[in-house]
């Protein structure tokens, strides 16, 4: 039990003895308060370092997990992340160095891919004995083959000899302008895979 000291409010009416109980009592509080401020110093250097440690386990685990990561994606043939590239601010602050060609966009409009035709095909007419031939009608079929085609039907054209004007009939699954692959594969995104039509 802590031994209860005389009040320090009066020190000049103290007498001899209470005064050295007085200054006994605190010497012995600054002892024990040392000694208190030394054990906490010892815990705190003790948790300082364990948060140091936690730090860099944290961190290696963060890696580690980031590696899984990516090793998982290659596993599974997903992309690889995309790297880190600066904001591009810096160069915004900077003057443009003259005309650059390459900023010019390629203007956009109606359908112009008819000069990359992959291949052609004539479709025969069936007509009858005398006809006169009276060249080809041109329809481009947009089809997809385990790449993109543009395919060239040259459709012939007769005239009978009676007037009437034969022109050879599309294959069957070509609807307006797409063959039937690529309708195909729209109808199954947009039924399996959600895509909006």
């Amino acid at each position: 039990m802590k031994k209860k000291l005389p009040s320090v409010e009066h020190v000049e009416t103290l007498s001899l003895g209470a005064m050295r109980r007085l200054v006994g009592g605190l010497v012995d509080e600054l002892h024990a308060l040392k000694a208190e401020v030394v054990t906490l110093r010892s815990e705190n250097e003790a948790l300082r370092d364990d948060n140091a440690q936690l730090r860099l386990e944290n961190t290696r685990l963060k890696v580690d997990n980031q590696l899984l990561r990516d090793e998982i994606a290659r596993l599974k043939n997903l992309p690889p992340r995309p790297p880190f590239r600066p904001s591009g601010m810096e160069k915004a602050t900077e003057p443009k160095a003259g005309n650059n060609k390459t900023d010019k966009k390629k203007p956009r409009g109606a359908k112009r891919d008819q000069d990359k035709v992959t291949h052609e095909e004539i479709v025969r007419a069936d007509v009858p004995q005398g006809s006169r031939f009276k060249g080809y009608k041109s329809c481009f079929v947009r089809e997809l083959v385990m790449q993109a085609e543009l395919v060239h039907y040259r459709r012939e054209c007769w005239v009978t000899p009676d007037g009437r004007t034969v022109i050879a009939p599309m294959p069957a699954g070509i609807t307006g302008g797409y063959g039937s692959n690529l309708r195909r594969f729209c109808l199954v995104m947009h039924a399996q895979g959600q895509v909006t039509t």
